[in-house]
C-alpha cells in the first residue's frame, strides 16, 4: 500500500472498496490491517475532497469495530447517515453481489 499514491493522482478517486479483507486476528499482525491511521490518510489523499467515499465490509465483528473506530477518529472522514447508506447502491451491492457477501447472506450473518 505504500506505493498506492504513485499510481493515482491526489483527489482522483471517487470510491475505494475493501470487501472482506483479511482480519489479521493476532495482535502482532494488526499493523497489516488494510485500515489504519496511516493508511486512512493515504486513502483520503487519493479520494476526491468532500465527495470521495471509502467502503468497508466484513463479516468479522471485531474487524468491523476496528474499522469504525479508526474511521471515526480520523479528522478527514465522516460516517454516512443511515439514509445515505440506504440510498447508496454500492452499499447494497457489496452485501449482495460479492462472492463473500453471498456466502455471508446464505449463512445468515447479516
Amino acid at each position: 500500500m505504500k506505493y498506492l499514491p504513485n499510481f493515482f493522482a491526489k483527489g482522483s478517486l471517487t470510491k475505494i472498496f475493501f470487501c472482506f479483507p483479511d482480519p489479521h486476528f493476532k495482535k502482532k499482525n494488526w499493523p497489516r490491517r488494510i485500515v489504519s491511521e496511516r493508511l486512512l490518510t493515504e486513502y483520503c489523499y487519493l479520494l476526491q475532497p468532500d465527495t470521495g467515499r471509502l467502503y468497508c465490509i466484513t463479516d468479522v465483528k471485531d474487524l468491523h469495530d476496528w474499522h469504525v473506530s479508526k474511521c471515526d477518529n480520523h479528522p478527514l472522514l465522516e460516517e454516512l447517515t443511515p439514509k445515505e447508506m440506504e440510498d447508496d447502491p454500492c452499499v447494497h451491492l457489496m452485501k449482495t453481489e460479492t462472492e463473500e457477501g453471498k456466502k455471508v447472506k446464505r449463512e445468515g450473518k447479516f
